[in-house]
């Protein structure tokens, strides 16, 4: 079927009667209630929607296009791999140019002792893939009962069983049977919203770090497998963490046996201003999430980067049983692959990282000298190129809205009239932004320029429904 002769009302319909869209309003949305714009083209930092309306794309699709829009580099990649060999499997010691090649990149800009990388298709494929591994390492140790998970309130990992268990967030969960008994849930490491009056951002850290090992303690230390935290918190609200905050946790995780799951989702490939966000914090992760930024989104594929004190007990596990019975059909695919080697060429060529060190400190900066302060900001917070906007009743008093009254939801659509795509977070009323990481200084400023008037124009309306 073309589509050259299909119209926007068409395509609108045909979405409408036929697509089933992740986190949306179904019925409303079948009804033509919800708002469905189709996307048609993007170059850059903008994408556009088949009426021409062009907007700065201020979260990169879902923090994932790091290199932009129309990368010419990556999409040849992809077709001359295409045209070479499009699929090959790698089971069974079967491999390709493109993943060897892929794997040793990703082992050599992590570093810190890490051995091999197993690929998937998704972050949530990879934590699952994580999970299995933690306990197939307990058990070929001879710990059987060390299986448990411990995630964040507010962490995301993902949307299947055990990643959707991970995942600290209630929508995530309601109606689903979620989360699962194997997983536990700590405190949220969100310094605005949980210290308490006069505590330091330190001992704030101390304390997240004392209610985890209480946890583990009332739990028994022999049943907890493994700690899984993102560097920053992303879809929970994009929220760094306190000072001092990794080092009080990796403390508590050596001192009982637990293993480190980092989830580089989101933070991973510069995004932060260091390579991951893991070197950021001192984090040191026996096991490391990556997706998203990996291929820049032109492709879909993740990554379980697997350290040496777990590799070392998986050889050990397979020489004692045999081949190690986890895989899937599309682990590192060639067409994947290839598209996430050209990225990360890209990214090294490009000197990414210099670049989001010399911008991000820039696009922090604007974003607090234009919105602190403002009477419905709780909070401006960030780090490289990501950022939030937290919106409060009382940000003194930190006294958030009523849920019902949407007002993120409110703002982001604001936002988006101003041009701007910024998204509104599923946990409390905040707008997010993770706009691709070329993004250049003037393009800072209209995405802060843009945000300020749509707070203005949020507190504005307010004011006039008699909310405040």
């Amino acid at each position: 079927m073309s589509l050259s002769n299909l119209g926007t009302e068409q395509l609108q319909e045909k979405d409408r009667s036929y697509v089933f869209h992740p986190s949306t309003y179904l019925a409303k949305h079948s009804r033509g209630e919800t708002p469905n714009r189709i996307m048609a083209g993007a170059e850059g930092v903008y994408i556009w929607d088949t009426e021409g309306r062009k907007s700065l794309d201020g979260f990169g699709g879902l923090y994932c296009v790091n290199m932009g829009y129309g990368c010419a580099e990556i999409a040849e990649a992809i077709a001359q791999q295409a045209r070479e060999l499009p699929f090959a499997h790698v089971y069974a010691g079967q491999g390709t140019k493109p993943v060897a090649l892929l794997a040793e990149a990703i082992v050599e800009y992590f570093g810190q002792n890490m051995r091999r990388v197993f690929f998937g298709l998704s972050g949530s494929d990879a934590n699952e893939t994580n999970i299995k591994l933690v306990w197939y390492y307990h058990n070929i140790l001879g710990l059987p009962q060390k299986k448990k998970i411990i995630s964040r309130l507010r962490g995301y990992h993902g949307s299947g069983l055990v990643t959707g268990s991970l995942t600290g967030l209630p929508f995530f969960h309601d109606h689903f049977d979620l989360p699962l008994e194997i997983v536990r849930h700590t405190t949220t490491p969100h310094y605005y919203r949980q210290a308490q009056d006069g505590e330091s951002e330190e001992a704030f850290s101390k304390r997240c770090a004392d209610e985890l090992e209480a946890l583990i303690l009332a739990e028994g230390p022999e049943t907890v497998g493994a700690f899984i935290g993102e560097p920053v918190l992303g879809t929970g609200g994009i929220i760094p963490p306190p000072q001092g905050y990794w080092t009080a946790i990796q403390a508590v995780l050596d001192k009982y046996n637990i293993l480190l799951i980092a989830d580089e989702v989101v933070c991973g490939f510069d995004r932060t201003g260091e390579k991951f966000g893991s070197h950021l914090y001192g984090m040191r992760p026996d096991i490391v999430t990556v997706a998203k930024g990996l291929s820049s989104a032109y492709l879909p594929i993740s990554g379980s980067i697997i350290g040496e004190r777990v590799w070392s007990v998986l050889e050990q596990g397979t020489e004692k049983h045999g081949a190690l019975g986890h895989g899937w059909t599309y682990s590192g695919h060639t067409l994947c692959a290839a598209a996430a080697l050209a990225n990360l060429d890209v990214l090294k060529k490009k000197n990414i990282l210099e670049h989001v060190r010399d911008v991000g400190p820039y696009w922090q900066e604007q974003m607090k000298a234009k919105l602190d302060g403002h009477p419905i900001v709780g909070e401006v917070r960030g780090v490289g190129i990501l950022s939030a906007v937290e919106l409060m009743r009382d940000p003194k008093q930190r006294i958030p809205f009523e849920p019902n009254l949407q007002v993120g939801v409110r703002a982001a659509a604001t936002l988006l009239e101003n041009g701007v795509i910024g998204r509104a977070m599923p946990h409390a009323d905040t707008i997010g932004f993770a706009p691709p990481l070329i993004i250049k200084r003037n393009e800072i400023d209209i995405i802060v320029d843009a945000t300020a008037r749509t707070v203005d124009a949020t507190y504005r309306s307010l004011k006039a429904e008699g909310v405040l």
